[in-house]
């Protein structure tokens, strides 16, 4: 029987750095977000509570339809023992995983909201005459506009951050893993392990020399080029924010994973202000 596990957490932090490390083993499937849990959260509107189809299904009926979905999406990878199913939504659908996936752990790529936001920034003007659909047409006009809508509730990063504090402080944190982007680019092999020992899963030797994974057909129709591809080699390259310093300071501020009082999830973070379930490099 496959092992399901999950990838979430906020954008531009090494989720697909991750899955393109995960796939080199031949055990694992792991890739981009896949439509799973949209697809879920759309069925369950469908035969949901005041829907003409809500009669015709009981607990245990909408249980095995969403499983189903998982079981049929990733049907052709059957030869894998562990699927990493990757979505950022994943974290404020905790108590639906419990009831599917049992025994299952998410991983949670995290890094300085402030670089997520300048990572984002310089893939916008590295595509000058490509308008991405992240922005309106509204958002788009300044480095400050375009920040604001992505840490909006709705916005790229404000979904996503949300969603990962409501798991972080929630009542199934032991199952999270938050795994920083800066540490996984320093010190690959150990991150790695680390994983591995969260995971409880048999160690593999990764190739951080020759990681491949690239989505360019994805990233062009929505007209983000690279947004989904790693550089080969797993490498920290320091550099200055294209930032104003007061927007760094902002976003810096977002942070919240820096003070583990409340949450029982483990970190594999630089400097957590407090608590037992870290592990610092």
């Amino acid at each position: 029987m496959q092992q399901y596990h999950f990838i979430s957490g906020l954008p531009r932090s090494g989720s697909t750095l991750l899955a393109g490390l995960l796939r080199q083993n031949p055990r694992f499937h792991a890739a981009m977000s896949s439509p799973i849990a949209p697809l879920m959260g759309s069925c369950l509107e469908q035969i949901g509570a005041g829907s003409e189809f809500s009669p015709f299904f009981n607990e245990s009926k909408r249980r095995d339809l969403c499983l189903s979905l998982a079981n049929s999406y990733y049907s052709e990878h059957r030869d894998k023992d562990v699927i990493f199913d990757t979505n950022r939504i994943w974290t404020a659908r905790m108590h639906q995983l419990v009831e599917l996936f049992g025994d299952f752990k998410v991983i949670c790529c995290v890094r300085n909201p402030a670089w997520v936001m300048d990572s984002f920034e310089c893939i916008y003007r590295k595509n000058p005459f490509d308008y991405s659909r992240m922005y309106s047409p509204q958002s788009r006009q300044t480095v400050y506009t375009r920040c604001e809508s992505l840490a909006h509730h709705q916005g790229a990063l404000g979904s996503a951050w949300t969603a990962l504090k409501e798991a972080y402080y929630g009542e199934f944190s032991e199952r999270l893993l938050l795994l920083d982007y800066d540490l996984l680019t320093q010190h690959p092999a150990r991150s790695m392990e680390l994983v591995y020992q969260f995971l409880a899963l048999p160690t593999f030797n990764h190739d951080f020399n020759q990681v491949e994974y690239d989505e360019g057909e994805f990233d062009a129709n929505i007209g983000v080029k690279g947004l989904h591809t790693v550089k080969k080699q797993v490498q920290f390259t320091p550099r200055r924010s294209i930032l104003p310093p007061e927007l760094f300071k902002k976003y810096s501020e977002m942070a919240f994973w820096q003070d583990t009082t409340g949450t029982q999830a483990s970190l594999i973070c630089a400097t957590p202000s407090q608590g037992d379930n870290h592990d610092s490099i």
